[in-house]
């Protein structure tokens, strides 16, 4: 990731925040056979030791395991969060080019596999964090018969656990802007045009520290 003072994002809280609010993580490997990518959902482990920084836990389905090797060198974990073009046009009247606001995080470590057990207990975690939005969370374990199928098809999945050992996060948010141009860019987002995104506005009040 390019390297931008102006823009880093250091604050263990705020990278935390970012991943349970964008769960959704792409993971790439470095293998004998060239670079490899997949993507799956990742959760915080909640109950690490704070001592151990930021944990993650997730798993693959096989055999992406043996695609990525996983377990016998460093994994890069990405986490993207709101993303969205910024028109020049939003600017003022003097010379511009056009942007890309963003947040992403960059996560490395060597991923420690799993027994089924733990496996199958991360697996009802995610389960859960997804599910309790729902009115009526369907539970991995929520039935006899629920269980049962669970436990026939965690078989089928490989479960790990990150120790971020190495991190590097953005928040390009327009920081470098004066605060009328902000103001111009979330009226921008916040509306009905073609490139209105409410996540982005959101995350550039947060960093800005401009309520609505």
């Amino acid at each position: 990731m390019r390297h931008n003072p102006i823009f880093a994002q250091g604050d263990p809280a705020e990278i935390r925040r970012l991943i349970r609010e964008n769960p959704w993580a792409t993971l790439i490997s470095h293998t004998e056979s060239g670079l490899v990518a997949s993507h799956y959902p990742v959760l915080l482990d909640e109950e690490a030791d704070e001592t151990d920084g930021i944990v993650l836990v997730s798993h693959v389905g096989r055999p992406d395991e043996a695609l990525h090797e996983l377990g016998r060198h460093e994994l890069l974990v990405i986490i993207q969060g709101p993303h969205g073009y910024i028109s020049p046009g939003w600017y003022d009247a003097a010379p511009a080019v056009p942007t890309w606001n963003f947040v992403a995080a960059h996560l490395n470590g060597t991923p420690e596999l799993l027994s089924d057990e733990e496996n199958l207990r991360v697996l009802e975690r995610l389960v859960d964090r997804f599910e309790e939005r729902m009115p009526e969370p369907r539970r991995l374990s929520g039935t006899e018969a629920n269980a049962a199928y669970a436990a026939r098809i965690v078989a089928g999945t490989v479960g790990f656990r990150l120790r971020v050992n190495r991190l590097t996060a953005k928040s390009k948010l327009s920081q470098n802007k004066p605060a009328e141009t902000v103001a111009r860019i979330l009226g921008e987002l916040e509306g009905d045009g073609p490139y209105a995104s409410p996540g982005l506005a959101a995350e550039m009040r947060r960093v800005h520290g401009v309520d609505r």
